[in-house]
């Protein structure tokens, strides 16, 4: 097992560091993975910290031959790190520097700064520490970040072919409704071959072209949004959706049977929903000990169990609060569920990194 790959594993088994400020993330997470990666936390001419940029400090840069290769900005574990892209990126569009890392030390986000669009359209790759398998996140890191690659000019070719691979994803998504809705109001001859084909296995009686036509014509088939793919009921299926759908994001409440609760973490979600289940069903809420994750239980009586624990209430149950705020989502679902409530008596009000 490689160095980085046992130093990523600790990291994640680590109890302390959702609780870390930002000199101590520094210090504890983002040196001893820049040390893995072949730079010299010693010297400041390949780590150079608090680098100057009009009047501003960016908090490290890689620099190899005298020049500035990528750009580190590093916030506190808790800090909802979309407030913080967009000065990261003017610094780094300022001296030209091509690759970009924002992180809070559990998640990492990855810019080309000098590609076109929106900061978030530049975000190429994100790592969520408690989110994804150590062996993954140690590729990635050696893909982008590794000193040698950063040097050949690997890690730019690395990080485009990211990029371009997630560029032509958005892109087909956005056309496939667009190609339906030409298919259906041009009402074109193999779709109609289809659907008559389809309706002749089912009833034994072909349409005709006409019949067809007719029937798109007199009804709704144009598509406003995209669509969304059938979802494969696996661990990895999940996960991705999850990512897609949470990762970055910063809750602001979350609503329950019609009333409204202000949070200001994700982590308040879950504490606040298994304290509400507590309220409504005390003599039943032991039940929640049945709610086990892949490695270790979220719920226990045995604070040694977990990574963080939190109590809940005043009861001898704790709640592990150091998990993603997918899996937060995702068990939250599971709590209410588990005490016979509807998945969508439960929702949330979430502040995306586009939103203003």
């Amino acid at each position: 097992m490689s160095h980085l790959l046992q130093l990523i594993k600790n990291i994640q088994a680590d109890k302390n560091i959702p609780t870390l400020d930002e000199a101590s993330t520094k210090m504890g997470v983002i040196l001893p993975i820049l040390n893995d990666l072949r730079w010299n936390p010693f010297n400041i001419e390949e780590i150079q910290p608090e680098y100057s940029v009009g009047g501003k400090k960016v908090d490290y840069s890689l620099r190899y031959g005298h020049q500035n290769k990528a750009f580190i900005e590093v916030k506190q574990t808790e800090t909802d790190l979309n407030k913080h892209q967009e000065q990261l990126l003017n610094y780094s569009f300022q001296e030209g520097v091509r690759l970009a890392i924002l992180t809070n030390g559990i998640a990492w986000w990855f810019y080309l700064p000098l590609h076109e669009g929106s900061w978030e359209q530049r975000k190429f790759y994100t790592i969520d520490v408690y989110d994804q398998p150590a062996e993954e996140i140690a590729q990635r890191f050696e893909d982008f970040l590794l000193k040698q690659n950063i040097i050949s000019g690997a890690a730019i070719t690395n990080a485009e072919s990211v990029y371009k691979s997630k560029q032509k994803s958005d892109i087909i998504r956005s056309s496939i409704p667009k190609a339906w809705n030409k298919l259906v109001m041009e009402q074109d001859q193999g779709l109609l071959d289809l659907i008559a084909e389809t309706t002749e296995r089912l009833s034994g009686y072909k349409p005709d072209d006409p019949t067809i036509a007719t029937f798109l014509s007199s009804n709704s088939f144009v598509v406003t949004t995209p669509f969304t793919a059938p979802v494969k009921h696996t661990r990895e299926r999940k996960k991705e959706i999850g990512q897609e759908t949470y990762s970055g994001t910063s809750i602001e409440s979350f609503t329950f049977k019609g009333v409204r609760y202000d949070v200001k973490f994700w982590k308040d979600l879950l504490i606040g929903i298994s304290e509400i289940m507590l309220a409504n069903h005390k003599d039943s809420f032991p039940q929640i000990l049945n709610l086990i994750g892949r490695k270790r239980p979220y719920f226990t009586k045995n604070p040694n169990e977990l990574r963080v624990p939190e109590r809940i209430d005043d009861t001898d149950i704790f709640v592990e609060i150091n998990v993603s705020a997918n899996r937060i989502v995702t068990l939250s679902k599971r709590i209410v569920g588990l005490f016979g409530y509807p998945e969508d008596s439960l929702s949330f009000a979430v502040k995306r990194p586009n939103d203003a």
